[in-house]
């Protein structure tokens, strides 16, 4: 067993954060394994380009034969598995895709670990970690008097986004119970920052909002989510899969609760301090309230004690700064944002939003 770790959909938001965190953080090397599909991008992952321990290897973790090879050629000592279909409304239209990604994908993924980790000695399987990164959406929805979710609140995905990763961790928990195989599973709340796809809530509205597009809020912008700064998330999962104890869950949490319409107010009036647009006045006249999502949750919340009290991890990133950084970065970063917004992004966002826009 080597110095090394396997990640999935290391080219994404999160993974490439991650990846981007884990070589600056520590001396072992990184196999990125990733599909490279709409939401994979390389220019993430371009700082490493001429650093020895990362690997960029495009396919699909569905190809057992591949994976297979990656587990036998590097002998890692942990699989951190980030790889998934994750927007809510593209399960929406086509939920298709997130069974096979993240039912049949993760089962793969199992099931090639656990084939390589029974070929290891006592010593190797007692350090090998299986670390699988899921979501708060599992648990559903809270009313706002509810408690925040815990490891233990009972499961009752609302989106086939949401049952497509409550099934992978079940398979996950499984295979723990079942074979001993070492894994840990954390569930986060809403990721932001740099690399974030254009599709989802914060980078979405402040592209439009730089534009002078309009800003298209569900329903009355009541929902409420919990914002975990990315960074922040990446130095949980580096103290669980360090620390974390076999088979538990973990919560990851930024102690940050929002609705979305004071998201959305908060990049309206960071963008109207640092790109001031007199034909425009205040950006938060472009918000158009549209037909809410089917199935939209209410609320989540996250109670992150448990990793606080095991592992002594907290958020460092308050929303108020962490935010700003966001915004910094896009306007920093527009050459980015043009290569991702391809035609077939286009396409999605006209697919998803033109109608409600109308409405």
């Amino acid at each position: 067993m080597n110095d090394i770790i396997i990640v999935t959909g290391g080219a994404g938001f999160i993974g490439s954060n991650f990846v981007l965190s884990w070589i600056a953080n520590t001396s072992s090397e990184v196999v990125n394994l990733d599909a490279l599909t709409y939401a994979g991008n390389r220019k993430n992952l371009l700082s490493l380009d001429r650093d020895s321990r990362h690997s960029l290897v495009k396919g699909d973790i569905r190809d057992t034969a591949l994976v297979t090879s990656l587990f036998r050629t590097h002998k890692p000592r942990a699989i951190v598995h980030f790889a998934a279909e994750s927007h809510v409304d593209r399960s929406i239209t086509g939920p298709d895709a997130f069974v096979q990604t993240n039912v049949v994908g993760t089962f793969s993924l199992l099931q090639a670990a656990k084939t390589y980790w029974e070929t290891l000695d006592a010593d190797e399987k007692s350090k090998f970690r299986f670390l699988h990164v899921s979501t708060d959406e599992v648990y559903g929805t809270l009313k706002p008097e509810d408690p925040a979710f815990s490891e233990t609140t009972a499961y009752a995905p609302n989106s086939p986004y949401a049952a497509s990763k409550a099934a992978s961790d079940h398979f996950v928990r499984a295979y723990f119970h079942t074979y001993g195989l070492p894994v840990l599973t954390t569930n986060c709340s809403n990721n932001y920052g740099p690399y974030q796809f254009p599709e989802k809530l914060i980078p979405l509205m402040i592209l439009n909002a730089l534009e002078g597009k309009a800003l298209p809020v569900y329903g009355d912008g009541l929902n409420v989510r919990d914002w975990l700064y990315v960074e922040d998330h990446c130095s949980a999962i580096r103290a669980v899969l360090e620390k974390g104890r076999l088979g538990e869950t973990y919560n990851i949490g930024g102690s940050s609760e929002r609705t979305n319409i004071e998201v959305v107010h908060a990049i309206c009036d960071i963008l109207d301090e640092l790109q001031p647009n007199k034909a425009l006045g205040s950006r938060r006249n472009l918000i158009s309230y549209v037909q809410d999502r089917p199935g939209h949750d209410r609320r989540y919340a996250i109670d992150a004690r448990k990793i606080a009290s095991e592992l002594s991890w907290q958020p460092q990133q308050q929303f108020e700064g962490g935010i700003r950084k966001t915004v910094e970065w896009f306007l920093q970063n527009m050459d980015w944002v043009n290569d991702v917004r391809s035609g077939a992004y286009q396409q999605w966002i006209e697919l998803n939003y033109a109608e409600r826009l109308s409405l």
